[in-house]
């Protein structure tokens, strides 16, 4: 009877745990992060919590044999924003080029490939893992980058000796439809002809971990969406549009930390042969 009670008590704590994390992942709908400012050359003290990034892209995609594409994606952050995106954050961060004393550009190259479908008029693309995402700091907001011929190639970069990886990452999933029909597309009532969401396996550099100040482990997973206008399926193409980030799953464990817990089930483990001898 106190081995059945023991059990109940216990499978209700785990149910409540379950709840209660299943609850806070519904009402965290972006999770958020601080961004230490000081950590840039240049740029002033200022350290602050968001939950978002918003910029604009460019990318080229080319279209190959039994509907494949390859795409190669230049991201050019904007804003950082908090209050599950709603409420712009006062930052230095601008766009590379720009010539505002004491900004700092952050960037981003991706490279990816998938397969597209056509159906009705609506195209669907799906993305497959592969690829790669690397993310930059220029201290100077001076570098100037280079348009790839096709989407298999990356985009190239000038005047980048300041800048410094903060971050890379690997395309696993995705997907965006084109719809020519919508409202908000053609060439003269509009520039949004369709959506798109994917996600990539991320991780900071040292350097990343100076300016992604918490969590700490930072989050292992990015999300980005945005929208894109109308293009031929065939070919390479360039598309442009907006698109935001926010960074999501599960921190990985320190080695430190994963050893305790080793430790922990091992004791737990030699103390139930004890019982039993």
């Amino acid at each position: 009877m106190k081995k059945l009670i023991q059990k109940t008590l216990m499978s209700a704590a785990v149910t409540g745990a379950l709840a209660l994390a299943s609850s806070a992942a519904m009402a965290q709908t972006f999770p958020d992060f601080t961004v230490n400012e000081g950590s840039v050359a240049g740029a002033t003290a200022n350290t602050f919590t968001a939950d978002k990034v918003t910029g604009n892209y460019t990318e080229v995609i080319s279209f190959g044999a039994n509907n494949t594409f390859n795409v190669s994606l230049l991201w050019n952050a904007g804003q950082f924003v908090a209050n599950n995106g709603s409420s712009p954050v006062a930052s230095q961060l601008g766009q590379s080029g720009s010539v505002v004393s004491q900004q700092y550009g952050l960037y981003a190259l991706y490279t990816g490939s998938g397969t597209f479908s056509t159906s009705g008029g609506k195209t669907t693309f799906n993305f497959t893992p592969g690829g790669a995402l690397s993310v930059y700091i220029d201290p100077n907001t001076n570098t100037t980058f280079g348009q790839p011929a096709n989407g298999s190639t990356a985009w190239t970069r000038a005047n980048s000796g300041d800048d410094y990886l903060i971050g890379t990452g690997m395309p696993t999933s995705g997907q965006g439809t084109l719809d020519p029909s919508l409202s908000t597309c053609g060439s003269t009532n509009g520039i949004n002809c369709g959506s798109f969401g994917s996600s990539t396996s991320f991780a900071l550099t040292s350097q990343g971990s100076q300016f992604f100040t918490s969590p700490n482990p930072f989050y292992n997973v990015s999300f980005q969406s945005g929208q894109f206008n109308n293009i031929p399926l065939t070919g390479t193409q360039t598309v442009n549009g907006s698109m935001d980030v926010i960074f999501g799953g599960t921190a990985v464990p320190e080695p430190a930390s994963v050893a305790l817990i080793g430790l922990g089930l091992l004791g737990l483990g030699m103390s139930r042969r004890k019982k039993r001898a």
